[in-house]
């Protein structure tokens, strides 16, 4: 016999992505802690710390872009 694939609603597909992009904001602002440590706790890694800072600032536009994206899906 064939199985029949359930299929998601929108509803329920904007639900398991903002799960999994709840990880990619955790993960931003862990790494900018990070960076604010490194900034903070020696002063001869201020360039690593910053560096490491932007990318969370960069990961965290990201995270932002494909939300307000996916949200705007949801509404059509």
């Amino acid at each position: 016999m064939a199985k029949q694939k359930r299929h998601l609603s929108k509803n329920q597909e904007f639900d398991i992505m903002k799960l999994v992009l709840d990880k990619f904001l955790l993960l931003g602002v862990l790494i900018m802690v990070f960076g604010l440590v490194l900034i903070v706790g020696t002063t001869q890694n201020f360039f690593m710390g910053f560096a490491v800072l932007v990318t969370g600032v960069i990961l965290m536009i990201i995270f932002a872009m494909i939300l307000v994206k996916e949200y705007h899906f949801l509404q059509n």
